[in-house]
């Protein structure tokens, strides 16, 4: 359908995503949070890829044709995620919740490994912890024994879903309210 459609003066693309959610209305990504871009999810719209299902009050239109944006859009097809996530420095900071392993605190991160490379210890996830350059440097290339110095959280290889999990506890600074009833379904409801 070869429609050319324009914004309404009142979009602005970065505060009119979409939610985007798998075939199961759970998102795709917590962290970071699954969002196409208005364009993005007024083009699935038309290709028949997913089911809106809220939308803002701004629309698009062309001389023949306007259409409400997609503020939440299902994919009509489930996408099956993958078990076991990238070992990435990203994911490893997520895994450990943005903070140092050693002192707790969240600024200057960089990554150390419990075992040093130099005693034979490997790049992966079952030896790197998020680590602050105080830390680190003081660490140096000793053993956390060596150094007295012994991270709160053990390394290990998480799943995709123990980090979809962690990203639930870092949401983005902009929530549109039709997006809250496909966040944080599942969690638990205070008295």
């Amino acid at each position: 359908m070869g429609v050319c459609m324009i914004a309404a003066q009142s979009v602005a693309p970065s505060t009119r995503s979409a939610l985007v959610l798998n075939a199961d209305y759970r998102p795709l990504s917590y962290y970071p949070l699954s969002l196409w871009s208005w364009q993005d999810a007024v083009k699935a719209v038309f290709l028949d890829r997913v089911n809106v299902i809220a939308e803002y009050d701004d629309s698009v239109r062309s001389a023949s044709f306007t259409m409400r944006l997609p503020s939440v859009v299902a994919l009509r097809e489930f996408v099956r995620q993958e078990r076991w996530p990238a070992f990435t420095r990203f994911n490893v900071f997520l895994r450990d919740g943005f903070r140092c392993a050693y002192c707790g605190i969240a600024d200057d991160l960089t990554f150390d490994h419990v075992i040093p490379r130099s005693k034979g210890g490997r790049t992966s996830w079952e030896n790197i912890v998020a680590a602050c350059s105080p830390c680190n440097l003081r660490k140096g290339g000793r053993l956390a024994s060596e150094a007295k110095m012994h991270p709160q959280v053990r390394p290990h290889r998480p799943t995709s879903y123990e980090l979809q999990d962690i990203g639930r506890r870092f949401p983005p600074n902009h929530l549109h309210e039709t997006w809250m009833d496909y966040l944080y379904w599942d969690a638990e409801l205070e008295n």
